[in-house]
């Protein structure tokens, strides 16, 4: 009786070491399979990253604007050009690999901060067109009644570029693009003569005013890169203190060099491509201003600005250092371009 309980001790021990190694091997199975597929998850997130980090290519304006007045079968009329320009430049941020990403929740868009610089930059020169478009370019003066359509797209541009519910931004900016299709197609209709568009010099040297004030912030806070002793403009004197400007370190954070960097790559791409919608529009007003060698040269030196970037990351060398510093050379381009903008504005303001 006792030799037949210690085997039956033994049977029992046995199953439970085979019901105990069952578990962990399955245990181990689950655990190598979880991994697994956490592996492919972010490999895969890495080249879906990876592609969606990929910056729109440059498009001829002057085929976009005629390809797309063949499509709808509209006649192109003074103000097509510029505004079916912008229309295509605000789509781009919803058409792109990836779409918006500003406000995206999940990986990979999570992880991308380069392409929602690079969104923000494209914005921020869509919005001072769209603003532009309604407050000069189709109003004949300054008492004169608001376009209703332009009116409707500029506060849908200036949306919060980060909401992504309730409503999202995509969804604005989709109004933002219909307001400003309404609008060309009234343009475009000689049966609709309250869509206006005004190619004059004081309403294209009004919105290259707000141009330059953008590239002349952008060339500072590239520059900042590296840290720069700055006078400080906004210094007064306190009492007994001396007359002279007070003086402070600026430097970007280094976090937010690369930020800056697509920021205004993005900025580059809009503008370049506006600025040769503007080019045919303005034809008239540029050649009797001598201007139109001023605005093909801001151009150039807006795409020498969208050249490819061939290091995996933006590298911030001292500016006579060993390594590079790709904010001080898309400085030097920014910097030019702004310089070339108030060159124009002065020949646009001389009679």
């Amino acid at each position: 009786m006792l030799d037949w309980t210690k085997r039956a001790g033994a049977a029992q021990a046995r199953t439970a070491d085979s019901l105990d190694s069952a578990r962990s091997y399955f245990s181990g199975l689950w655990s190598r399979a979880l991994g697994a597929l956490i592996g492919l998850y972010l490999l895969a997130a890495l080249v879906v990253g990876w592609y969606w980090s990929q910056e729109p290519e440059l498009f001829s304006v002057p085929q976009h604007v005629q390809s797309a007045a063949e499509q709808s079968g509209r006649q192109p009329v003074t103000g097509y050009a510029t505004v079916e320009t912008l229309r295509r430049v605000a789509s781009t941020l919803l058409d792109k690999p990836g779409g918006y990403l500003s406000n995206d929740l999940f990986p990979p868009g999570l992880w991308l901060d380069n392409m929602p610089s690079w969104e923000y930059g494209v914005l921020v020169q869509v919005r001072d067109l769209s603003r532009a478009l309604r407050k000069d370019f189709a109003r004949s003066q300054s008492q004169s009644t608001e376009d209703v359509d332009l009116a409707r797209a500029e506060p849908r541009f200036n949306f919060d570029n980060k909401s992504w519910a309730l409503p999202s931004a995509e969804s604005e900016y989709e109004e933002g693009l219909k307001s400003l299709e309404r609008f060309i197609a009234r343009l475009t209709d000689p049966n609709q003569p309250n869509a206006q568009f005004y190619a004059r010099a004081d309403n294209l040297n009004n919105w290259l005013g707000d141009v330059a004030t953008r590239l002349g912030s952008l060339s500072q806070r590239l520059s900042a890169s590296v840290g720069r002793v700055r006078v400080d403009a906004d210094w007064t004197p306190g009492e007994g203190e001396s007359g002279e400007a007070g003086e402070r370190r600026v430097e970007t954070p280094w976090l937010q060099i690369d930020n800056v960097f697509y920021e205004a790559r993005g900025q580059a791409w809009a503008l370049s491509h506006l600025l040769r919608a503007i080019e045919i529009d303005f034809a008239d007003v540029l050649a009797k201003k001598n201007a139109t060698v001023s605005v093909r040269q801001i151009i150039r030196e807006l795409e020498a600005a969208q050249e490819t970037l061939w290091s995996p990351m933006v590298l911030n060398g001292s500016g006579y250092g060993v390594l590079a510093n790709h904010s001080l050379v898309m400085a030097n381009y920014i910097s030019r371009a702004n310089a070339a903008v108030i060159d124009l504005r002065q020949l646009l303001s001389q009679g």
